[in-house]
């Protein structure tokens, strides 16, 4: 058994390589933590590794080496080795545990355009363990104050509007790791700041760990408990090295 204060996720030694066309980019993690009710920043510009480290973190992406990845979803039951899941390719367990333990928000939202908010909701989470409730739904609709946009059509709401209905559908089935993708790049900056006190106050009031890729250290840094950041160094004309490493918190 594990005890609460073991951190939800813990990442050491990552390193994932990608190449596209005549350019190679290298993303190295040398340590990564997420403790629950926290609010981690990974924060850096367009290009630096930030949607790729999320995609290792929502277990879409197998790393090209890893020395470790834990992960916690309950402190009383023990760890999952993530990197013996992906050593073993054993894709059913790591679908199970994106299914039941994880939200993914996209940059994009990624909201169904023929299917009504509720129904793009209901979709997501029919395979999932923790079904929510119609009332459950409406009541976290209500908060994000999407109440009367529950039956609308993703195409007549704001982009606002469709980005908080991409949040709602990723924490609609209750998982305990957030993983969120620039989740206000398409909303002012009032809406932004209110979306990021939402995501804080959700971490804390209800113990799940969040984690927010971002450019704007400005939106995050008074609210996440540790923030993550890249050095990007060119190494020649198609080589890119980016470090992900902390810059704030006490949590590593």
């Amino acid at each position: 058994m594990v005890s609460a204060s073991v951190p939800m996720v813990r990442l050491k030694g990552l390193v994932k390589i990608r190449s596209q066309n005549e350019s190679v980019f290298e993303l190295q993690v040398p340590d990564f933590r997420v403790d629950r009710g926290a609010l981690v920043a990974v924060v850096g510009e367009s290009g630096c590794g930030k949607s790729t480290l999320l995609d290792v973190l929502a277990l879409i992406m197998v790393p090209s080496q890893v020395e470790r990845f834990e992960l916690v979803v309950n402190a009383q039951a023990p760890s999952w080795d993530i990197a013996a899941l992906w050593r073993r390719g054993d894709e059913a367990a790591l679908a199970a545990l994106r299914r039941q333990y994880l939200g993914y928000v996209l940059q994009t939202g990624g909201l169904l355009p023929f299917l009504s908010v509720r129904r793009n909701i209901e979709l997501s989470v029919s395979i999932g363990r923790n079904r929510p409730s119609g009332r459950r739904i409406e009541a976290m609709a209500q908060d994000m104050g999407l109440a009367s946009c529950l039956d609308r059509k993703p195409s007549s709401l704001s982009i606002g509007q469709r980005q908080r209905a991409a949040i709602l559908r990723a924490l609609a089935h209750g998982p305990r790791l957030i993983l969120a993708d620039e989740p206000t790049a398409a909303v002012d900056k009032a809406r932004a700041r209110t979306i990021m006190h939402d995501m804080s106050r959700l971490a804390r009031d209800d113990g799940v760990a969040v984690v927010v890729v971002t450019h704007d250290m400005d939106l995050v840094g008074h609210l996440a408990d540790a923030v993550y950041a890249f050095d990007v160094t060119p190494v020649s004309d198609t080589h890119i090295l980016s470090v992900c490493q902390p810059v704030s918190g006490d949590m590593v």
